[in-house]
């Protein structure tokens, strides 16, 4: 069923007219995320927005308990949880939290983003391939009443499946 509905979603997002929409981002960091993992009891929280009539990405990062100063930040892609991936997108900003800013990303940026296939990574001088890392996902991800949202290169389709 779920391929069905996963068939139909890109169906839906290649042939029909979409609305733009802002769609919440989240991502919960910890080392327990790396790859590999690491033993630092350091956690941090990203939310932001995607608008996809502006193509416009803000985000906010709050961290605490690293151990030590971040020395860099960046949204990393495409990979699922457990695997690594080069920098996409670097954050600026990163020696204190929280780490904030806006860009645009590119339309691949939105389609890794899309497959679920984007993490954010803080790195410092004891970690410095990454001391916390989360996997950026898309908010209200699963609507009520049997609705979904796909994002469609930089739009969104609600898919809303019948019940028959």
């Amino acid at each position: 069923m779920k391929a069905i509905v996963a068939g139909f979603a890109l169906i839906v997002c290649a042939a029909s007219p979409v609305r733009a929409e802002v769609v919440n981002l989240k991502a919960d960091l910890n080392a327990a995320q790396e790859t590999p993992p690491n033993d630092s009891t350091g956690t941090g929280v990203l939310s932001g927005t995607y608008d996809t009539a502006t193509d416009q990405m803000c985000w906010s990062v709050s961290f605490s308990g690293l151990t030590g100063t971040a020395i860099s930040a960046h949204f990393h892609g495409p990979a699922p949880v457990g695997k690594a991936a080069g920098v996409l997108l670097s954050a600026t900003g990163w020696g204190k939290s929280p780490i904030e800013g806006c860009a645009k990303p590119t339309e691949l940026f939105v389609r890794y983003l899309n497959e679920g296939n984007i993490y954010f990574n803080i790195h410092t001088f004891a970690h410095k391939a990454g001391e916390i890392r989360g996997q950026v996902l898309r908010g209200r991800a699963v609507m009520g009443g049997g609705q979904f949202e796909v994002l469609c290169g930089k739009f969104v389709v609600i898919v809303q499946l019948l019940h028959g």
